[in-house]
């Protein structure tokens, strides 16, 4: 037990470094990861990984078409886009979970684009192709992403969408961080941010030049993104002068994901509730 607590705690320090940028004078002053990368640290954490029970087979079959765009390095990159059915230049930009842009993610991004009518929805593959239904492949994949690549290709999809976009950003996890990163990247464009259980960002430097209200859905009993950090990132808010509402489900980590372990129907359904509210003010 007194094991347990301390590699917890171990846990908990690292990712505190982490998100708020401090120096690790124990860890020989290693230098802090990017907000977005951490997850990719969280990996190597066992539990962490046995906490995401592999996905059953799911085939999504509705509408949407893949689209190619060129990321700001140059190189091709992907996404699925859903159109809305009349003109509109209102754009949400969804964000997968570790294990790729799946179908799962599809499919949630079929639900949106019927519940919000006039929205375009575009979901953004931050693995180039690659999609996983396992563990041990999907920690790789994550541990595998290049911070400049994923920028390159977020930066790209803004481009896509054009400059008359209003940008709204979604995603789980993995894709939570990915979320505030994007809505960063996306300057005066970007209107709405919806975080699911993501790594935030706490440095008040960087949210000064959010323009995005923020959404942030967390639970309670989650180990990694813990409810201090939740508490770091609703004070940096505030010291930045950034609106963000903070919903907190008594759950764990991932419990809107249907293959997880730990989902729980109500609760997702709740918090998808607060997310099309949030969606459709700022939309």
């Amino acid at each position: 037990m007194r094991k347990a607590l301390f590699d917890r705690n171990i846990r908990f320090f690292l990712i505190c470094c982490i998100t708020t940028g401090a120096t690790m004078s124990a860890f020989s002053q290693a230098p802090s990861c990017h907000p977005a990368e951490s997850f990719a640290m969280l990996s190597n954490d066992k539990a962490f990984r046995e906490g995401h029970a592999e996905p059953e087979d799911f085939t999504y079959t509705g509408p949407g078409e893949w689209v190619t765009f060129p990321a700001a390095d140059g190189n091709p990159a992907k996404g699925f886009l859903l159109k809305s059915e009349k003109p509109s230049q209102n754009y949400l930009l969804v964000f997968h979970e570790w294990w790729g842009l799946n179908d799962q993610i599809r499919a949630e991004c079929a639900t949106l684009a019927k519940d919000l009518q006039n929205v375009n929805i575009l979901a953004v593959d931050l693995y180039d192709g690659k999609v996983t239904n396992q563990r041990s492949e999907a920690a790789r994949l994550m541990q595998s992403v290049n911070r400049q690549r994923a920028e390159a290709i977020v930066k790209g999809v803004i481009q896509y969408v054009g400059p008359e976009a209003k940008i709204a950003t979604i995603g789980w996890c993995f894709g939570g961080g990915w979320s505030l990163q994007a809505s960063l990247l996306a300057g005066t464009r970007a209107a709405a941010c919806v975080l699911y259980y993501g790594m935030p960002v706490t440095d008040t430097v960087k949210l000064k030049t959010l323009h995005a209200d923020v959404l942030g859905i967390f639970a309670s009993q989650d180990e990694w993104i813990t409810q201090d950090i939740v508490k770091q990132f609703d004070a940096a808010m505030k010291a930045a002068g950034k609106r963000l509402d903070i919903v907190t489900f008594d759950a764990q980590h991932a419990f809107a994901n249907p293959s997880n372990p730990q989902y729980d129907k109500e609760k997702t359904e709740k918090a998808y509730e607060y997310t099309l509210k949030f969606l459709k003010e700022h939309l």
